[in-house]
């Protein structure tokens, strides 16, 4: 069934969206998104006093805001989560089972975003992972836009592709073409993907095509991201955001 997320209300729809990044590695409470929903659009950002998301234990140092329509665990103390960024992480916080809405066959999204050479943005999706092996953990980058590889009001490297982490099934195939858009305005960012193939298209234009992607239920990862060791030394008062106007597919 085609599906349209326009953001209309004053809040996310919490049967599609989880407003924290990956809350299993910390808690609901430390992984939630700074965002506001008015006129339409989301807004995704990054204040100057947000924390840093699992302090301690993510190298390097890393703040985000995201939201994500599925969740997964096991409980406390197993190692059944989902994107674990390192070997041996346990739950910290069990995630009941909550599919908002895993797309299967297109998704685009309708975005700006304001990224500085210390941060960036993204929507991905990633592998629900909840069969045995966790092995289902491939992810497909619809957009991907580091503030260093910006130059403002001209080009951008956007990264799109496949990223198999640790699904044997699957291939590196991820690149970052520089194209002539300034990602301060609203442009449109689309996968759409069949058993062949996944082809990415930004503002309608094919950008890459990458063969065999992952067809195993995926869920939609959206989030602006700031790595404080990047900083120049004057640069902590700056505010990454990310504003989607909408997101649709199947």
């Amino acid at each position: 069934m085609p599906f349209v997320e326009d953001f209309a209300g004053s809040d996310l729809d919490r049967t599609t969206w989880l407003p924290s990044y990956l809350p299993v590695w910390s808690s609901t409470a430390a992984s939630a998104a700074t965002y506001a929903v008015s006129n339409g659009r989301l807004v995704l950002r990054i204040p100057p006093e947000q924390g840093l998301w699992c302090a301690g234990d993510h190298e390097p140092p890393l703040r985000v805001s995201g939201i994500q329509s599925g969740a997964y665990s096991g409980p406390v103390g197993s190692t059944r989560g989902q994107q674990r960024f390192r070997e041996g992480q346990v739950v910290r916080e069990a995630q009941p089972r909550f599919e908002g809405w895993l797309p299967a066959g297109r998704v685009e999204v309708r975005c700006a975003m304001t990224v500085s050479p210390r941060s960036m943005a993204a929507l991905w999706l990633s592998g629900f992972e909840d069969d045995p092996a966790q092995e289902q953990c491939g992810e497909l980058c619809v957009v991907e836009v580091f503030g260093k590889d910006v130059d403002p009001g001209r080009s951008a490297e956007v990264g799109v592709g496949i990223k198999p982490f640790r699904d044997p099934a699957l291939h590196q195939d991820f690149a970052a073409p520089r194209l002539p858009i300034d990602v301060a305005a609203f442009h449109t960012y689309a996968v759409e993907w069949d058993a062949s193939a996944a082809v990415f298209t930004v503002d309608g234009e094919e950008v890459r095509r990458c063969a065999r992607p992952p067809t195993y239920p995926m869920q939609v990862m959206v989030g602006v991201f700031d790595f404080p060791g990047w900083s120049a030394g004057d640069d902590d008062h700056l505010v990454p955001e990310l504003e989607v106007d909408w997101i649709r597919g199947r």
